[in-house]
């Protein structure tokens, strides 16, 4: 990002820095779909015989948390501590899970386990740095309802800890409508920073919320607006607001960079960051991890928003699910405006 862009944003430089060093130890509650990225690294020369597919010699695997824990994992990597919420199953991969939890130095307390349920896993076949294909293995049925009140029960005890409050909704049985009824006005009673990456097409189930972050797509659903210029994506969000009665919204655009809607109708355009774009796995976690520990550590909206697109700008440029830390985040901020 140059002098000029950082200027025209009316951001400064250094507010933007000391917001980052003041993200040590800030305490971010992660409510969502906890999942394991599991990683299947090889090489392809030849076609199958069976079928018209591609032969992966298999040189080496690898795991990851992902999805919810992976937002917890940023979090934790920037220099804030997570306290994740969440629902595993009574398998190796929710062992895994928790496992890496500790290794994180992250707190498992809230993470539950449902012995009717397998722990949600993403499989990705990688060849020559490209994604080859993706296998899930998933059960997006609701909890049931002893569960739901375990999770809110626990939601409402950590949530005094908490300095901010992030849903990742995954669409994976978590994060119900019935859920967020009873969540969200515990959080907004508290006056909790509540920062969503929703996937619901009705944005609204989100309300009461701090800030929304949908992609261009989830937009356009929850709309009924197509965004083909800024013209329509301007449209668009203020009707998203008008519907929703959030705070603020913030549209991620992929290589368009971002668009912060805020309250007042103010309209706000971000360009893009990144400089190379290797793989997008992870991108959303990365977006709302920083912009919740941007508002958790003081930061006006519209800082907090550059910060994310700036670390989001690291993490598309790195393979797999990737995160950054505070120092890369500082570097890439001073690079940007030519420091």
């Amino acid at each position: 990002m140059s002098v000029p862009v950082f200027s025209r944003l009316n951001c400064n430089v250094q507010t933007l820095i000391d917001g980052v060093r003041r993200f040590k130890n800030k305490r971010v509650l992660v409510i969502g779909d906890l999942m394991l990225d599991r990683f299947v690294w090889g090489s392809v020369s030849r076609i199958s015989p069976e079928a018209p597919v591609p032969v992966v010699e298999i040189r080496t695997e690898s795991t990851c948390l992902g999805g919810a824990a992976n937002v917890a994992v940023n979090i934790r990597k920037l220099g804030g501590m997570p306290l994740a919420l969440g629902v595993i199953g009574a398998d190796l991969e929710g062992r895994e899970v928790i496992e890496k939890f500790r290794e994180l130095g992250a707190l498992t307390g809230g993470v539950m386990v449902d012995r009717g349920r397998a722990t949600t896993v993403k499989t990705r076949i990688i060849a020559h740095h490209q994604q080859v294909c993706r296998a899930d293995r998933e059960d997006p049925t609701p909890l049931s309802a002893v569960l739901q009140n375990r999770l809110v029960a626990r939601f409402q005890s950590a949530m005094a800890r908490a300095d901010a409050v992030v849903v990742s909704d995954y669409a994976k049985g978590l994060i119900s409508v019935g859920l967020l009824q009873r969540i969200l006005p515990l959080a907004r009673s508290a006056g909790k920073i509540v920062c969503v990456d929703p996937k619901k097409k009705n944005l609204a189930a989100y309300r009461p919320a701090t800030v929304i972050t949908p992609n261009t797509l989830e937009a356009e659903q929850a709309s009924g607006i197509a965004i083909h210029d800024e013209r329509a994506l301007v449209r668009a969000g203020r009707k998203i607001l008008r519907q929703t009665g959030v705070e603020h919204l913030l549209i991620t655009r992929g290589e368009h960079g971002m668009a912060l809607f805020e309250g007042n109708a103010r309209v706000t355009h971000i360009p893009t960051l990144a400089k190379e774009v290797f793989d997008v796995t992870g991108a959303g976690d990365t977006v709302i991890s920083t912009l919740a520990l941007g508002l958790a550590a003081g930061l006006p909206v519209l800082e907090a928003a550059v910060l994310s697109n700036v670390a989001a700008g690291i993490v598309v440029g790195k393979l797999g699910t990737a995160s950054v830390d505070p120092e890369e985040l500082i570097a890439a901020i001073r690079e940007r405006a030519g420091r």
